[in-house]
């Protein structure tokens, strides 16, 4: 017997899934695990996005690579289908984009989220907030980016109400 995930393709995401992208990523912003965004928000980061779609053609996984500066990047908008739990789908998208990543010439990875036992099975460890240098955080903190300004914990966005955990995994 065949099982889900030798029929499920990783690929780059297109303008068109973007609102399967968002119907992936709803059921996970109305539990509050994910935060929710705009579709123009989507459309401008679609190239950010890595989509897992099954033979059918179906979504059944997403997430993004945001590049935050010279070695250090984050995994965002980690979405699984609820069918797909368990089939090796956040994997496959996590490893995917680990692999985007060194491409791009990032040697440090970032995630905040609730997910703690899957992504420590993946190489991610808790992390303290100072995973950037003083002089770099003096850099970011120009970044109109909303994710950036909470990765830096910046007064003008909402403390960490959800209560995630940063996690980190030094890729190289």
């Amino acid at each position: 017997m065949t099982t889900q995930k030798t029929l499920v393709t990783v690929r780059r995401a297109r303008t068109s899934d973007v609102p399967r992208i968002q119907e992936l990523v709803e059921p996970l912003v109305q539990r509050r695990i994910l935060l929710g965004k705009d579709a123009v928000v989507f459309y401008e980061a679609v190239q950010e996005f890595r989509v897992a779609e099954d033979s059918n053609g179906d979504l059944v996984g997403c997430g993004a690579l945001h590049v935050f500066w010279e070695d250090l990047g984050e995994v965002r908008t980690l979405a699984v289908h609820d069918d797909w739990l368990g089939q090796g789908i956040g994997r496959a998208l996590v490893q995917r984009i680990e692999s985007d990543a060194l491409e791009l010439g990032l040697s440090r990875l970032f995630c905040l989220t609730f997910e703690v036992p899957f992504f420590e099975h993946n190489g991610y460890t808790a992390s303290p907030l100072s995973l950037v240098a003083p002089e770099v955080y003096a850099e970011l903190v120009r970044s109109p980016d909303e994710g950036v300004a909470e990765f830096l914990d910046l007064a003008r966005v909402k403390p960490n109400t959800l209560g995630n955990t940063r996690m980190l995994k030094h890729l190289r």
